[in-house]
């Protein structure tokens, strides 16, 4: 009988789970560890709205939880608490300050961070990340007082700060390596469609442009050199992809490979420990089987509701549709679905207007959709791919066919 679930990691996963255990009326003992001093947060603010509100409600609003959520919900909440190694045979955690901590069901939401580039001046004050609240503090203070920013990297973080700073006033480049923005991501019709907005903001992007060093002045950051040109910057913000926090499992002798290895109900190789979120690898229908890591709060959100009814007794696995969302100036952009292994787009609406959907499919099976200012053609698109409805492309390209008819 579980009467201990201690928690590492009190990001979207790990404080869901916790919900979702007293929700279910479990009545044993939840310790929950983060190694940040501050509250568990929301991530995609960071990027956004809060970097250019430096007020005490903008950190109230990004709570994930009230303070008090927590002793009602009798959470042992231990901020700034390192776990420094794992023993899966005696179940226990070894803290940082010494103390042993027993467990009867280990749940590893260690999440993600930051990657960084081993580059010549990648340690010049002014070369900075975003993953975490403390981060976005201190970003948010430079901005404040810089005036030419080079980002690195055209992903969804690299391109919302992009989006933020410009509003800001701020004088702009994004340097991609790739030949367009978000090409893992989304199709080239999005990417071509997001890269037009943000041009037309004043934001500089120079795809395939592979930085080669940071340049700097007494210590300070002063430019960027690629294997073309360099851009001048006082601020220098680097959004590069991520790399699995899986480092405590992998010393444990656990499996892992690109992340903390899983099976269906996310348990892991060694006894009575799962894992959830941004650091696990699993198999993934939606991607033909594929063993992938996704980033996403839907999906951390919903494997640990799954976590939560395994520990109470359930036995089914996870099969969640994987959807993601990312804010970038006037652009909502929302995506459902995988579509790795696509061997056509669709596209419904009309891109000139600025509100459009491209529905890819795998030969005739649709995979995935991505709406551009589109939010109830999303919706409806997610209820699509979760009922294994393929539609006739001719039909989705037909706005005069309402998506919702092909749902009966």
């Amino acid at each position: 009988m579980t009467k201990h679930v201690v928690i590492v990691g009190a990001g979207h996963g790990g404080v869901s789970l916790c919900a979702a255990l007293r929700a279910q009326d479990f009545a044993g003992t939840i310790t929950l560890l983060s190694d940040e001093g501050d509250l568990p947060y929301h991530r995609p603010p960071l990027s956004k709205a809060f970097l250019t509100n430096d007020t005490a409600e903008a950190e109230t609003r990004l709570l994930l939880e009230p303070p008090h959520f927590y002793d009602e919900q009798r959470i042992d909440l231990r901020l700034n608490t390192r776990v420094n190694a794992l023993d899966t045979h005696t179940q226990t955690l070894h803290l940082d300050n010494g103390s042993v901590l027993p467990y009867d069901q280990l749940v590893l939401a260690t999440g993600a961070r930051a990657r960084t580039l081993p580059l010549p001046g990648s340690t010049l004050d002014g070369v900075v990340q975003l993953r975490t609240l403390e981060q976005a503090r201190t970003l948010r203070q430079r901005l404040a007082s810089c005036q030419s920013i080079v980002i690195v990297g055209g992903g969804f973080i690299g391109l919302e700060i992009a989006a933020t700073a410009r509003k800001l006033g701020k004088q702009v480049t994004v340097l991609e390596t790739a030949s367009r923005i978000m090409e893992r991501s989304v199709s080239p019709q999005v990417s071509a469609y997001v890269t037009g907005k943000h041009r037309e903001q004043g934001i500089t992007l120079e795809l395939d442009s592979t930085v080669k060093a940071f340049l700097g002045d007494n210590g300070q950051v002063s430019a960027v050199r690629t294997d073309t040109a360099q851009w001048p910057a006082d601020l220098v913000i680097v959004g590069a992809g991520s790399l699995p926090n899986s480092e405590l499992a992998q010393d444990a002798g656990i499996a892992c490979a690109n992340g903390i290895l899983v099976d269906a109900q996310m348990r892991t190789s060694a006894p009575n420990v799962f894992a959830i979120g941004d650091c696990v690898a699993f198999e993934n229908r939606y991607a033909e089987n594929a063993r992938l890591r996704l980033e996403s709060i839907q999906n951390a959100n919903d494997q640990a509701r799954l976590v939560a009814r395994l520990i109470l007794g359930e036995t089914q696995g996870y099969d969640a549709l994987p959807w993601f969302w990312s804010d970038q100036g006037e652009v909502r952009l929302q995506m459902v679905g995988l579509s790795v292994g696509r061997t056509h787009c669709v596209i419904r609406g009309e891109p000139e207007g600025g509100r459009f959907s491209v529905f890819h499919y795998r030969d005739s099976t649709l995979i995935a959709v991505d709406s551009i200012n589109q939010p109830l053609e999303h919706i409806l698109s997610r209820k699509l791919l979760a009922a294994g409805i393929s539609p006739d492309p001719a039909l989705i390209a037909d706005t005069g066919v309402a998506l919702k008819s092909l749902l009966d």
